[in-house]
């Protein structure tokens, strides 16, 4: 039978383990969550950018620098890593740190690893903006990258990009809701429900604003014959009314030419019955 584990043993094992996902997932980071990318918030201006040893708007060195490679605040010398020797003392601030990163322009702590290895490892290094042609020194947001194209993206033009950037991952250009041509669902369905732009009022077919371009798209690109097929119903009805109507107004024009030659006589009606009875 085996020996029982003790709990030391199982704590020692499970920290091994997860040291070892970490060192693993270190190589696969996400730009957003680098520490070199991280969110700060001066303490002068308090203006939020991305993580630098000076301030973007105003040059101010901030109180507690972060690590880029690391994302550490504060150096307690529990390992003798460090250059600067520092036995028994918390080193925090400027006194924490060793070098300043070129490429991703903030502060890399004085940790022997962290400043053999930042500068090669950097993910900023040949970070400029797809869009504006924007790099880290040239605007004071963050740097992101796009979930489709894989380029590098400002703070600003992030959102707007990956809209122009997505691809539809559909086997067709059918909405899911109505059956019609769009994106995930089309603006016929967020139209009805009063998401987005709202322009123009509603006409009799429906069809105004993005709601008329989506229908004319789908049925000139694709040929989409339901449409057509829907107008080709609504025209015939129309027809078939006017034609209705004009048998009405010939069927009164009919019976009003049958009375127009009758005549009962002098009646109260005509406007000569007074006379008759002034004779009598």
């Amino acid at each position: 039978m085996p020996k029982k584990k003790t709990g030391a043993r199982k704590k020692a094992e499970n920290r091994r383990e997860r040291e070892k996902q970490l060192r693993a997932s270190r190589s696969t980071i996400d730009l957003a969550k680098h520490p070199c990318n991280a969110s700060m918030e001066c303490d002068k201006c308090q203006r939020r950018q991305k993580n630098r040893a000076f301030c973007y708007f105003c040059n101010s060195v901030q109180k507690l620098p972060i690590c880029a490679q690391c994302g550490k605040t504060k150096c307690m010398m529990k390992s003798s890593d460090c250059v600067i020797k520092h036995a028994g003392v918390y080193s925090t601030g400027l006194a924490m740190v060793g070098a300043i990163c070129d490429f991703c322009e903030a502060w890399v702590c004085h940790g022997r690893k962290c400043l053999s290895t930042h500068a090669c490892a950097c993910p900023l290094t040949d970070a400029e903006c797809v869009e504006c042609e924007r790099g880290v020194w040239d605007h004071g947001g963050r740097i992101f990258s796009c979930s489709f194209c894989h380029n590098f993206l400002c703070e600003d033009d992030q959102f707007e990009h990956q809209a122009s950037c997505q691809v539809l991952e559909a086997e067709t250009f059918k909405c899911v809701s109505c059956n019609r041509l769009g994106q995930h669902s089309c603006l016929r369905c967020k139209r009805s429900l009063k998401f987005g732009r709202q322009t123009g009022g509603e006409e009799g077919d429906g069809a105004s604003g993005y709601d008329a371009y989506w229908k004319n798209l789908s049925s000139d690109k694709y040929g989409d014959t339901s449409y057509h097929d829907e107008e080709e119903d609504e025209y015939e009805a129309e027809d078939d009314e006017e034609e209705e109507d004009e048998g009405r107004k010939d069927s009164d024009t009919e019976s009003s030419d049958l009375f127009t030659n009758l005549n009962l006589g002098r009646t109260y009606a005509s406007g000569y019955a007074h006379y008759e009875e002034q004779e009598n």
